[in-house]
Formats: structure tokens, C-alpha cells, sequence
């Protein structure tokens, strides 16, 4: 599969101009609604891939499947230390995962198949 890594801060601009058929990220936690929980930046690019009809598909085993979790309003986010990002004490926000809501997910592939969101 041919393909090209790039900053996140060009996937916007690289969507606007057509440059990318679709958007493939892993997944940390996965609710029992489809709710997906990943590294922090996911969500936004689930946004982006929503708003120019790029399909945004999440590629994890189905261990990540939490069926006991009704929805990621269930999943905790955790907040890491400011002092990961701000080094003079500053006030930060330093979370390490967001949640993409299943509406914006087009499908879920795990080593049992594809599974539609």
C-alpha cells in the first residue's frame, strides 16, 4: 500500500486539496458503541476526514474491544504532567489520548475482519 507520512499540521491543508483517500489509525480502547479512544490528535483528524468525505478507519486487534464500556464517556482520559510540555511552570493541558466518537468512524479492521462503526 503506497503511502506518504507526514506532519500533523499539513493533514488539513493535504485534505483540502484532495491529496489524501482516506485516514488509517490505531486504536488504544474501543467502546462497545464504536467510541474510539487514541493518542491525543486523533479525534481532530477523524474532524477533518469527516469534513471533506475521507474515509477515517481504525485499525486495532480486537483485544482493544471493550464491550463492558458502554460508550467514551466512559473512558478516562488521562492528563500527563505540564511539565511535559511547559518547562517554566506555565499552566498546561497535557492529555494523552481523546476520544473519536463512532459516527465519524467509516469502519474498524481487526484481524477478525472489518467491522462497520
Amino acid at each position: 500500500m503506497p503511502f506518504k507520512v507526514i506532519t500533523d499540521s499539513s493533514a488539513g491543508l493535504l485534505m483540502s486539496r484532495g491529496m489524501v483517500d482516506r485516514v488509517i489509525v490505531g486504536a488504544d480502547r474501543i467502546a462497545a458503541n464504536g467510541d474510539v479512544a487514541n493518542k491525543i490528535g486523533t479525534y481532530p483528524l477523524a474532524v477533518l476526514a469527516n469534513r471533506h468525505s475521507i474515509p477515517f478507519v481504525v485499525a486495532a486487534p480486537t483485544s482493544t474491544i471493550d464491550e463492558h464500556t458502554a460508550t467514551g464517556d466512559d473512558i478516562p482520559i488521562e492528563e500527563r504532567d505540564p511539565a511535559e510540555v511547559s518547562r517554566y511552570g506555565h499552566p498546561a493541558a497535557n492529555f494523552a489520548f481523546d476520544i473519536t466518537p463512532a459516527k465519524l468512524v467509516t469502519a474498524i479492521v481487526t484481524e477478525e475482519g472489518v467491522r462497520s462503526a
